[in-house]
């Protein structure tokens, strides 16, 4: 199986192993797979993608979702203004992918 790899900065793969975040946001338009691989370094965090949203970044970017996405954000501006940065210069479609913890050898969710 081929899983969607995405690199990540360590902030954000411990977020997802605490599992503080639960949504994460790539520029572009879906990849295929249900089982997303996050890599920092030498660390390694397969994470199930349960579902996706593409749209603009402030159409994926909600009052009722910053905190899942950038959990040290205050507001959504906050989060916005993370992402910006991240994507510094990029103006088009992004994905929200909706994870949960997965144990690919069993199939378990962790917690």
């Amino acid at each position: 199986m081929i899983l969607p790899s995405f690199l990540a900065k360590r902030e954000v793969l411990e977020w997802l192993l605490q599992g503080k975040k639960t949504i994460d946001i790539r520029k572009g338009l879906p990849k295929n797979g249900q089982v997303a691989l996050f890599v920092c370094g030498p660390q390694r965090l397969t994470m199930r993608i349960t579902g996706t949203q593409t749209g603009r970044l402030s159409e994926v970017i909600r009052q009722d979702n910053f905190r899942q996405v950038i959990p040290s954000a205050e507001s959504v501006a906050d989060a916005l203004a993370y992402l910006r940065k991240l994507y510094e210069g990029y103006d088009g479609l992004f994905t929200a992918y909706f994870l949960s913890p997965y144990d690919p050898c069993c199939g378990k969710h962790l917690f």
